[in-house]
C-alpha cells in the first residue's frame, strides 16, 4: 500500500471516529444509492426504501403496455403493507410514448388509473450515442445487473420491471409482456418480501 492511500484510509477512519463522517456512507444498499427526483420536483433520495422490497418499472402514458397502471396500483395496494413498493419512472424513449410534463404525468396517472403509488421525474433509461443521450444513474446500475428472467442489458421497451430485494439488490429483471398480474410476477414479490 502505498503512503497516499495509508494517509487516505487513516483520515477517513479518523473523521469516522470523531463523528465527522456518516457511518452509513459505506453501507447504502447498491440500488438505493442513488438521488432522483419526484415528479413535484423534490429531491428522493432512494435509501428511503431500505428494508422495503422495490419494483422499479420504466412508464409512459400512451403506449400499448399503459393499462398495466392498473396492475401495478393493485400490487401497491395488496402488498403495499407487506412492504412492497412500487416506483413508476416515466421515460419518452420508446416511441416518444411519454411525451408528456411532469404534471401531465401526475394528472394522467392519477385520473385515468388512480395511482397512487411512488411516481419519478421523466428520465433516460438507456444510452443513446446517437442522439448525446445518457441513462440515468439508477437505471444504468440497474441494466448492469444480470438476474433472470431478462438479463443485463439496454431496456427494450417501455413497462420493464426490476424488483430490489429488502438489502437493496436486483433480485429480477421481467420485460414488458410480463403483466403485473402473473404469476411469475407474484411468485417473486413473495419471494423477496418474505426474504430477510
Amino acid at each position: 500500500m502505498n503512503t497516499r492511500s495509508l494517509l487516505a484510509g487513516i483520515v477517513a477512519m479518523a473523521m469516522l471516529s470523531a463523528g465527522t463522517m456518516d457511518e452509513n456512507v459505506f453501507a447504502k444498499p447498491p440500488a438505493l444509492a442513488f438521488t432522483m427526483k419526484s415528479l413535484t420536483g423534490d429531491s428522493v433520495e432512494l435509501e428511503k426504501y431500505e428494508g422495503k422490497v422495490v419494483l422499479f418499472v420504466n412508464v409512459a402514458s400512451n403506449c400499448g403496455y399503459t393499462k398495466q397502471y392498473s396492475g401495478l396500483q393493485k400490487l401497491h395496494e395488496t402488498y403495499g403493507d407487506k412492504g412492497l413498493v412500487v416506483v413508476g419512472v416515466p421515460c419518452n424513449q420508446f416511441g416518444g410514448q411519454e411525451p408528456g410534463t411532469s404534471k401531465e404525468i401526475q394528472q394522467f396517472c392519477s385520473s385515468k388509473y388512480n395511482v397512487t403509488f411512488d411516481m419519478l421525474e421523466k428520465v433516460n433509461v438507456n444510452d443513446d450515442s446517437k442522439k448525446n443521450i445518457a441513462a440515468c444513474d439508477l437505471f444504468k446500475y440497474l441494466t448492469s445487473v444480470d438476474v433472470k428472467p431478462v438479463g443485463k442489458g439496454p431496456v427494450k421497451w417501455n413497462f420493464e420491471k426490476f424488483l430490489v430485494d429488502r438489502k437493496g439488490n436486483v433480485v429480477a429483471r421481467f420485460s414488458s409482456g410480463v403483466t403485473p398480474e402473473s404469476s411469475e410476477m407474484i411468485s417473486a414479490i413473495e419471494k423477496a418480501l418474505a426474504a430477510e
